[in-house]
């Protein structure tokens, strides 16, 4: 035999030898398809992000909405741990839950108003006398540009931009934001956040994921834990007061591992839906949070270089932790700053990270 046939023999023995699912060849990180059109025939796009591992994450250019997150448990059993719908039709209807990403500002502005450099802007007031989520029509609810990327030896992204005209909203500026979706072999989903502007304006951007580990029920058995001893104090139309308070002693001390619904009861509202101070936040990437579903095992780890955390849970079927800026903060000159301006780029960056034991 040629040495070139010895070759070839060694290389088919080193080949079979590869466990498979290792081998590069077998593993599609990225597919594409179109999830439907909406009312006006523009085509929304949807695409799946698969590791090594066997996750799975699918997102759409309809809201930049994260579909799916499907992560095995204790026992490798696989099932999506992010409540959404499986037609566009649905989410349309406003009848199913879902994950949009959220802009131009997310969370409240108080008054439905505000004065950036000597000039009063006056927003849709869709919470009362407030804003929430910079009105009924946000970035959730607009078809983004879409583009995947070249998959990674360990990795398959995708991003989506979006162009949001002078006005849009209200809101002063012509932005072009992007959030970019990517997952990775340590069974990890990164959003990373950007956006420029050719006027000074306002910028809070977050993902309104609602999260269940167990893929189904109650999230009240769910166990959390922040690193956040502080939060935000607000009034009784949650807007904030500019006070931020320490957590001992009152029912948003996660300080220590506890249960979503152990102490939900002494809330007024009688679910969560307040801002919490991260410890070290809003200068680099730093864990945030961690839940765990004891029944089946999965455990959910959040970092992100965000200032805040809104945890909320209104609905009891899923838990959000919305990492941004703190609510009203254009308001509070105490509080980190939600002015961008010509020439600077905004950035953020927020990783979720599955594990299960």
């Amino acid at each position: 035999m040629t040495s070139r046939g010895w070759l070839f023999m060694w290389l088919l023995l080193f080949s079979a030898l590869i466990p498979p699912g290792t081998r590069a060849e077998t593993l599609t990180r990225l597919e594409e398809r179109e999830f439907g059109k909406m009312p006006d025939g523009t085509p929304v796009q949807q695409f799946t992000l698969h590791n090594a591992k066997g996750m799975l994450v699918r997102v759409m250019s309809y809201g930049a909405i994260l579909n799916e997150v499907e992560i095995p448990d204790r026992n490798g059993a696989v099932t999506n741990v992010v409540l959404g719908a499986n037609s566009l039709a649905r989410y349309l209807s406003g009848s199913q839950t879902s994950a949009p990403v959220i802009g131009r500002v997310a969370n409240r502005i108080a008054g439905a108003r505000f004065d950036l450099e000597g000039v009063e802007y006056k927003l849709e007031a869709n919470e009362g006398p407030n804003t929430l989520h910079g009105g009924r029509k946000n970035y959730g609810s607009v078809v983004w540009q879409a583009q995947g990327l070249p998959a990674g030896e360990h990795t398959a992204a995708v991003r989506f931009t979006y162009f949001s005209k002078d006005g849009e909203q209200a809101f002063p500026g012509n932005l072009t934001v992007s959030v970019t979706y990517t997952v990775n072999d340590d069974n990890q989903m990164r959003l990373d956040y950007e956006a420029r502007t050719d006027k000074t304006t306002l910028i809070n951007l977050t993902s309104h994921a609602y999260y269940n580990l167990a893929g189904a029920g109650n999230v009240a058995g769910h166990e959390l834990w922040l690193t956040a001893d502080h939060y935000t104090v607000t009034d009784s139309q949650l807007i904030p007061t500019g006070e931020i308070a320490s957590v001992t002693g009152t029912p948003l001390d996660f300080t220590s591992p506890a249960l979503i619904g152990a102490r939900a009861s002494q809330l007024k509202l009688g679910f969560y839906d307040n801002n919490f101070v991260i410890k070290g936040g809003g200068t680099s990437l730093a864990l945030a949070a961690r839940v765990r579903d004891p029944q089946s095992g999965r455990i959910m780890e959040m970092s992100t270089t965000e200032p805040g955390v809104q945890f909320y849970t209104g609905n009891p079927r899923g838990f959000c932790l919305e990492t941004q800026h703190y609510a009203d903060s254009i308001h509070h000159p105490n509080f980190p700053s939600t002015v961008l301006k010509p020439g600077e780029t905004f950035k953020s960056t927020t990783i979720f990270a599955f594990s299960a034991k």
